[in-house]
């Protein structure tokens, strides 16, 4: 019977020279090709200014960017960052955050909602999270093709062993495996499909958009919830984590889980706000 996966996919797809295409940037680059599809057709639905589309989508890659890469660098590393500033521009060494990747897009988002729509953030928020579940599990499986972000090890039959020395590997060393461990990456990747399938339900089925955060509010809770709960099958991401009953990531999940509970109250309670589709000039 087997009782694990050895997990031994390169995280290259292929290299020219010293650049290598990874799966981790085809993953990210996919899902947001596909999310700004998934936009358009809001916009279409809604038959909202098309000018006001192509912004989005660099408001919207702008934050995510440099939110992620700040959140891991002062959430996770803030001492070595801290002495090492330039470091923080260092993309290819890894690490992105995905709170401090949603704190960027709330930036993001907020300078958009000024500049170019004029409508508020939630207007602009409902559309935009209603794809971000997608984006997010297609991120969680470059973490699996990157063999990182995993979880405990375990007995259960579909534990994966992850190669350790990654870095030796791929230079030609036999792999060290880590023990069977929980696919955590893949755990989470199962439920933020589970969100983008409702968050698609609740706008194309439902008409949610016409009850302004409400959608947001579900994303929210959605994600932020089911990583909490995944966290305590992950390993620590950081050394001081070691002992906290709490680890970082989850401690940043709960305001975004109460948040989130909050704006489905208030769109749930609140007259809804478009009942007809609008043209924005």
């Amino acid at each position: 019977m087997l009782h694990f996966i050895t997990w031994t996919v390169d995280p290259a797809i292929f290299s020219i020279g010293s650049y290598e295409v990874r799966w981790y940037g085809l993953a990210f680059a996919l899902g947001f090709m596909i999310g700004y599809w998934i936009v358009g057709r809001m916009w279409k639905n809604e038959g909202l200014n098309p000018d006001w589309i192509s912004s989005l989508l660099f408001y919207t890659v702008a934050g995510t960017a440099i939110g992620s890469r700040l959140g891991h660098c002062f959430f996770y590393e803030p001492m070595y960052y801290l002495t090492h500033p330039i470091e923080i521009l260092n993309f290819r060494a890894g690490g992105l955050a995905s709170h401090g990747g949603t704190l960027g897009i709330v930036i993001a988002i907020y300078i958009y909602s000024k500049r170019v729509s004029h409508r508020s953030m939630m207007w602009a928020f409902d559309k935009l999270v209603t794809p971000t579940g997608l984006v997010a599990a297609l991120i969680r499986l470059g973490n699996l093709m990157n063999h990182e972000i995993y979880g405990h090890a375990t007995d259960k039959p579909w534990a994966f062993r992850f190669i350790e020395n990654l870095p030796s590997w791929r230079r030609g060393a036999e792999p060290v495996f880590s023990l069977p461990s929980h696919p955590t990456q893949i755990y989470e990747a199962g439920c933020y499909l589970i969100v983008f399938a409702l968050c698609m339900w609740l706008y194309f089925r439902k008409q949610a958009w016409k009850k302004e955060g409400l959608i947001f509010g579900v994303f929210m809770i959605g994600i932020f919830l089911s990583r909490f709960f995944i966290e305590f099958l992950k390993n620590d991401q950081e050394e001081f984590e070691a002992g906290m009953v709490l680890n970082m990531g989850q401690l940043l999940s709960i305001p975004f889980v109460l948040a989130g509970a909050y704006f489905v109250w208030r769109a749930l309670t609140n007259k809804p706000k478009y009942e007809t589709k609008r043209n924005s000039k």
